[in-house]
This record gives structure tokens, sequence and C-alpha cells, in this order.
């Protein structure tokens, strides 16, 4: 049986297009998941849009709707992923680890450096890596996954503002890597 996992759209530049004011939230969750067909194949992945927001414009009340997603769907699916602007979501992942405690399930936070079509960009494999983790029974509670690397939610820090390995972890080491569709 495929596992189950909710896929959450906030916006970000992860689903972000080119306008004449600059890049703007305006690609849906399901668009995100055309270009990566075959995980439809392993997993069955729903979506669901929660916003569509630059995360500069993240407030509490985004914070506490995505907490009242994951309660509401819960039971539901096996792991989580939610799309999100890379600006804030290290502090969107704190938040949910203190909003959503002792968590049986993965719920991962993935966003991208550059738009999903852009020729040269980090969404794909972002989005990829974080189905992998959020499908993975080992894992557990609120983490970013980025460019590889699996960070606790309540560690992580933006520290990059071009570069593909934007986030790190801060004094305490990282929870695993996914390297070819496999987390370690």
């Amino acid at each position: 049986m495929k596992k189950k996992i909710l896929m959450m759209a906030t916006g970000g530049t992860i689903a972000s297009r080119p306008t004449e004011h600059g890049l703007a939230p305006a690609v849906h969750a399901e668009e995100l998941l055309e270009g990566l067909t075959d995980l439809r194949e392993t997993y069955q992945i729903d979506t669901l849009e929660v916003c569509s927001i630059d995360s500069t414009n993240m407030t509490w009340k985004h914070w506490l709707k995505l907490a009242e997603c994951l309660e509401h769907h819960y039971q539901n699916y096996d792991g989580f992923v939610i799309c999100h602007g890379t600006d804030t979501m290290a502090y969107t992942a704190a938040a949910l680890s203190y909003l959503a405690q002792n968590l049986g399930k993965p719920v991962v936070l993935t966003g991208s450096q550059r738009p999903f079509g852009q020729q040269i960009t980090d969404a794909g494999r972002n989005l990829r890596d974080a189905v992998c983790v959020a499908a993975d029974p080992r894992c557990r509670g609120v983490q970013i996954v980025f460019n590889g690397q699996i960070i606790a939610g309540t560690r992580a820090k933006k520290v990059k503002s071009f570069s593909f390995d934007a986030f790190t972890s801060i004094n305490f080491p990282l929870l695993g890597l996914v390297q070819n569709e496999r987390v370690i």
C-alpha cells in the first residue's frame, strides 16, 4: 500500500512566477507535482492550498492555520510536506514544533531558492527529498529538508540568500541526509 502524504502549499519562491513587479506566488500545489510524476507512482500525494503568500508576510495566524490543518488531517496521512518560502521557513518550523508537539509522524517544510519553473532550480530536488522524508517511518516531528539535509525544526537557520545550501542546523547535528531518494 502506498504511503499517504498531504502536501500543503503556502506560497513562497518555490511557487512563484515572474511578474512585472518581480516574483509572486502563483503556482498551485498540483502544478508543483506535475514535473514529479514518478512520486505519484510511489506515494499517494494529496494537496491542500493553505495560502499563497510571500513568506515575509507569514504571521502567527498562518502558523495556527497550519497547525489546525495538521490536527484536522493527522489521522488520514502518514506524513506531511509544507511548501514554504525560505525567508521565514525556520520561524514557521520552530512555531509548528511547539504548536504540534510529540508528533509520531513527519511534518517536513521545504522550499527553494529559485522558482519551480526556472531551468536551474532546487525546487524539484527539495520537494522530492521532502516527500521521501515525509514517507519514512523513522522520521518524526517537524523538520526542514533542504539541499539534501534534514534539520530539526527548532534548530534551523537560513544563512545564505542565494546559494542552494541556504540552511544550517544551529548547535545540533543534522537529523539525516537524503541521497538518491534514500533517507540516511
